[in-house]
């Protein structure tokens, strides 16, 4: 069995391996895009990148694993990771891995390559993670289960899994409140937590809560800069989709050709479309999204900063469950 300490050596390798010029690595990437429409070169760099100077960082593994207690009696953890943006369950994985649980890893079809070749790796340099962890069809027989995946499928993982210790997510997004004294260098980074990624992870910000009387043409002129982002098909379709919902219905809409932006209390927004909606109150809205169970993080002064949305810390849990806690205390 490995130590931490072994452990800890093992993830500072393999971060080092991911920003390589690594030729097996580097065609590793391109059948990750490949497989999956929504995945580009650039986006699965940046969760890369992200992964690297936040999750891989020796210093960081110590001061985060120094927290939780060692497990003395291993079990066996199955993890069900999703699918919409690249890595996603890589901490998942990392959690498991580093708390000495024996991780039984159920990958999404949508991004497998990515996470199996990390696995084959980590494998190569020290064979004893073959024993520790396992990439299974299905996850029969573990002690422990985290699940991730929409409020539907949640619905069947909490079935499945209910006489077992479990973690079940299901759908977040999350948010911005801006109060209007936002410079154009930070509605230029919130920019990159709109669309990174396409829209499509948790913590990218899919509504902006404004004060009454705000500029939203601010909004549409920062947007410019991802201008280009209409020439994904798979984008395309979707804003030319919910533009002909809107015509078709009479939606007062803001647009730039390349994104649709309506007023809607629902945090929740389809590629493509940003919502949008007023307050009265800072200290009320901040309040309600804060008790929220559908928010992963919310951006703006006091809170996530401008742009960093996408680069979560070891101690960033999904749905604000501690995972580690959750490992260690099986």
């Amino acid at each position: 069995m490995l130590n931490t300490e072994q452990r800890i050596a093992l993830l500072v390798q393999l971060g080092e391996y991911m920003l390589s010029d690594s030729e097996e690595w580097d065609i590793t990437k391109d059948r990750a895009v490949s497989m999956n429409a929504w995945f580009t070169r650039d986006n699965v760099q940046l969760a890369v990148s992200n992964i690297c100077a936040e999750f891989l960082q020796k210093d960081k593994l110590e001061q985060w694993i120094s927290k939780y207690a060692p497990v003395s009696n291993p079990k066996t953890v199955g993890i069900v990771t999703a699918g919409n943006i690249p890595l996603v369950g890589f901490h998942d994985f990392l959690s498991c891995f580093m708390s000495g649980h024996i991780t039984k890893l159920k990958l999404s079809s949508k991004d497998e390559v990515l996470l199996k070749h990390i696995i084959a790796k980590l494998t190569e340099w020290n064979s004893e993670v073959a024993n520790e962890v396992i990439v299974a069809d299905n996850l029969k027989n573990c002690d422990a289960y985290i699940a991730t995946g929409s409020n539907n499928t949640a619905r069947y993982f909490e079935q499945y899994f209910a006489k077992y210790p479990n973690i079940i997510r299901k759908n977040r997004t999350s948010v911005a409140i801006l109060d209007g004294t936002e410079t154009a260098e930070e509605l230029d980074k919130l920019m990159n937590d709109v669309f990174s990624y396409y829209g499509l992870g948790c913590r990218n910000v899919t509504q902006i809560c404004v004060p009454k009387g705000y500029d939203l043409t601010k909004i549409m002129e920062a947007a410019n800069k991802y201008a280009d982002i209409i020439n994904h098909h798979k984008y395309k379709n979707n804003f030319d989709y919910y533009l002909a919902i809107y015509l078709l219905n009479k939606v007062p809409y803001y647009s730039n050709d390349s994104l649709l932006m309506v007023e809607n209390a629902v945090p929740f927004s389809a590629v493509g479309v940003l919502h949008y909606r007023y307050y009265d109150s800072i200290e009320t809205i901040q309040n309600e999204l804060n008790s929220s169970e559908e928010i992963q993080c919310i951006v703006g002064h006091n809170n996530v900063p401008f742009g960093n949305s996408q680069k979560p810390n070891l101690a960033d849990y999904a749905d604000g469950v501690d995972t580690m806690q959750f490992l260690t205390s099986l």
